[in-house]
C-alpha cells in the first residue's frame, strides 16, 4: 500500500496539525491557487485531539475481527492440545498434522467450528479495547510528546481489564465449540450458551476471567510496549509504512504469545472444564487449582503445550491487528486533515 508523491509539509504535533494545514491552504492560495499537499506526512500515529470516541471504535472493532478470524484455525489446534485429559489425537502431534486430522477426521468445516463467537464477541470489545488504549494512553503522555514504551504498555493492561469482561463468555463458547467430539454436537453459538447456561449457570463464563486478566494484562503490555518499541526503531520518521505495522506487530505478537503461553493453558482448562469427564478437571476454580492439576498430570511440559501453534496464530493474527489498526488510524487523520482544511 503505498502512498501518492507529494511535496509535503511536516507536521509537528497532533495539536498544531491544524494550524500547519491553514499555513499550507493560505501559501497556496498566495501562489496563485496551486496546492500543496500534506497528505503523506500526517502525524497518524497521534490522532487529533478532536477524533471521536465513534472513530477509534470503529478502528478497534475492525482490527479485532481480522486478527482472531483469520487465523482461527490454529486456534484450535492450541486448545485442542491444551485441554487435560483429552484423547483427542492432535495433542502430540506437529501444529501441520494436527489441522490435517483435524479436517480429515471432523471436515474442513471443524476448522472453523466457534468462529462465530470471536467475530461477534470481537467486534464490541476490540472497539473498547482501542478506544481505551488511546484515551489512557493520551492521559499517560505529556501534551506534545510521543507515547514512550511504558505508556503504551500500560495503557494496553488498562485496556485489557475492561475488554475481557466482554469478551470472556464469548472465549467461552469459542473453546467449548472447539473440542469436538461431543460438544461439537452444538447447533450454533446460541446453543452452546444457553447449554451452558443451564447446566452450570453463568458463572461458567466467567470462571476464567480472573485468569484470562493474569494471562492477557502482561500479554497485551508486553505486545504493546514492544510493538511501539520495534515501530519506532523500525520506522523512526513514523510516517505510514504498512510493512512496519507487520513487521512489528508480528515480533510483539510472537514475543507476548510465548511468555504467557503457561497462564493459558491454566485458562483453557478452566474454560473446558464443563466438557471434561475428569472429577479433578471439573472441580478446578481458580488459577492455582488448574496449574496444580496441569503440573501433577503432565509436569512442566504441561505449561508449554500449544506454544507452536499460540506462537503461529499470534504472529500474523497481531500484525493483521495492527496493521488493519494503524490504516484506520492513517484514514482517520487524513479526512480530519482534509476537513481541517476545507474548513479554513
Amino acid at each position: 500500500m503505498s502512498l501518492p508523491a507529494a511535496t509535503t509539509i511536516p507536521a509537528t504535533n497532533s495539536q498544531n496539525n491544524a494550524i500547519d494545514r491553514m499555513a499550507a491552504a493560505s501559501s497556496a492560495s498566495a501562489s496563485g491557487g496551486q496546492a500543496v499537499s500534506y497528505d503523506s506526512d500526517y502525524d497518524y500515529e497521534e490522532l487529533p485531539a478532536s477524533t471521536s470516541l465513534g472513530m477509534h471504535l470503529v478502528a478497534g472493532a475492525a482490527a479485532g475481527i481480522m486478527e482472531h478470524s483469520v487465523m482461527y484455525p490454529f486456534d484450535i489446534v492450541k486448545t485442542r492440545m491444551q485441554v487435560v485429559g483429552s484423547p483427542s489425537a492432535v495433542v502430540s502431534s506437529g501444529v501441520a498434522r494436527a489441522l490435517k486430522t483435524i479436517s480429515t477426521t471432523e471436515g474442513i468445516r471443524s476448522l472453523w467450528r466457534g468462529v462465530t463467537s470471536v467475530v461477534v464477541g470481537a467486534g464490541p470489545s476490540h472497539a473498547v479495547y482501542f478506544a481505551v488504549y488511546e484515551q489512557t494512553k493520551a492521559m499517560l503522555t505529556r501534551s506534545g510528546q510521543a507515547s514512550s514504551a511504558v505508556a503504551a504498555g500500560a495503557a494496553g493492561g488498562v485496556a485489557t481489564i475492561v475488554s475481557d469482561a466482554l469478551m470472556n463468555p464469548f472465549d467461552v463458547i469459542k473453546q467449548r465449540m472447539q473440542l469436538g467430539g461431543g460438544t461439537g454436537a452444538y447447533r450454533s453459538i446460541v446453543d452452546c450458551a444457553a447449554t451452558v447456561m443451564r447446566r452450570e449457570g453463568v458463572r461458567a463464563f466467567y470462571v476464567s476471567y480472573p485468569t484470562t486478566l493474569v494471562m492477557n494484562m502482561p500479554f497485551q503490555s508486553i505486545q504493546f510496549g514492544c510493538y511501539d518499541l520495534f515501530r519506532r526503531s523500525i520506522n523512526p520518521s513514523g510516517t505510514y509504512s504498512p510493512l512496519t505495522h507487520v513487521v512489528a506487530g508480528g515480533m510483539a505478537g510472537a514475543v507476548a504469545a510465548a511468555l504467557t503461553t503457561p497462564i493459558d493453558c491454566c485458562k483453557t482448562l478452566l474454560q473446558t472444564r464443563g466438557a471434561s469427564s475428569d472429577a479433578e478437571v471439573r472441580a478446578a476454580s481458580s488459577m492455582l487449582q488448574s496449574a496444580s492439576v496441569i503440573y501433577r498430570r503432565q509436569g512442566v511440559a504441561g505449561f508449554l503445550r500449544g506454544i507452536k501453534p499460540r506462537i503461529i496464530a499470534n504472529m500474523p493474527a497481531t500484525a493483521i491487528s495492527w496493521t488493519t489498526y494503524e490504516y484506520f488510524k492513517w484514514v482517520i487523520a487524513r479526512r480530519s486533515g482534509s476537513s481541517a482544511a476545507q474548513n479554513i
